[in-house]
């Protein structure tokens, strides 16, 4: 009897001291969690497919811009002539509306401008207002895109005054920068834009489209100084976000970075 009772019991304690060892499986599952944790996250570049971070665009103070001499016309530019290896990065109408560029603006802080037209944007102006709380300036592109070269004078002002009341009902501002639909534009344009408050017309030498970059005149390739514009996703080919990510590659291997159009103007 007392050898079979001294069994019982070893087993007894050999039952519990496994059962002191074991793991519950929650508490497993717990400390894998917990493991992850402290896993860093990937580099937010690495997602948007550059092997690097965008380089910070160095210091610099917003300045106002002379106009034409003699005259009180605003200046029109494709480039901004500076000792900066910067470009400028600028996208047009207010098609594209994907949030995932609010995310790729936000994650690599691009100092992108988006020239808005009306008629274009339509019911998607909270997508721009989530775009300028990233870092994104709002400029103007006229009410209803038509080319203004040739277009009398009230009709060119109303386009360009009307869509800066637009703006800046919605985002509470003026904005300062005018890119004429298609790049057409007289000394009327030059006229009207000083009347509605613009302090500049911005083109472009160089474009991304669907198939890489064209320069409107000069080498091809960029250079301090260049204003790009990037086509929307209207246009057939990669999205835009593709578009940006080979443009800022290229932006990169010529050892550029993309710097905030205003503060160069």
């Amino acid at each position: 009897m007392r050898a079979r009772a001294l069994t019982a019991v070893a087993l007894i304690l050999a039952a519990l001291t496994g059962c002191a060892q074991s793991v519950d499986p929650i508490e497993r599952l717990g400390r894998k969690a917990a493991g992850r944790v402290h896993e860093p996250a990937p580099a937010p570049y690495r997602s948007w497919g550059l092997t690097a971070p965008p380089a910070a665009a160095p210091a610099h103070p917003a300045r106002a811009l002379p106009g034409s001499p003699g005259t009180a016309l605003p200046p029109v530019l494709d480039h901004v002539p500076t000792p900066d290896r910067v470009v400028f990065l600028t996208y047009d109408d207010g098609a594209e509306r994907d949030p995932r560029f609010v995310d790729m603006v936000r994650e690599l802080r691009l100092p992108v401008s988006m020239f808005l037209t009306d008629s274009v944007v339509g019911p998607g102006y909270a997508h721009f207002a989530r775009l300028q709380s990233v870092g994104a300036s709002i400029q103007n592109h006229t009410l209803d895109h038509p080319a203004l070269r040739g277009l009398p004078y009230s009709g060119q002002r109303a386009e360009i005054c009307g869509q800066q009341d637009k703006l800046r009902a919605r985002f509470g501002l003026r904005p300062r920068l005018l890119r004429p639909p298609y790049g057409a534009y007289d000394a009327t344009t030059r006229r009207a834009a000083a009347d509605c408050g613009i302090a500049a017309l911005v083109l472009w030498r160089a474009a991304m489209g669907p198939t890489g970059l064209s320069y409107s005149h000069g080498p091809h390739r960029l250079g301090p100084g260049d204003v790009i514009a990037v086509a929307p996703d209207e246009s057939p080919g990669p999205s835009l976000r593709d578009r940006t990510t080979r443009l800022l590659r290229q932006v990169q291997e010529q050892d550029l970075t993309v710097a905030r159009l205003e503060d160069y103007l």
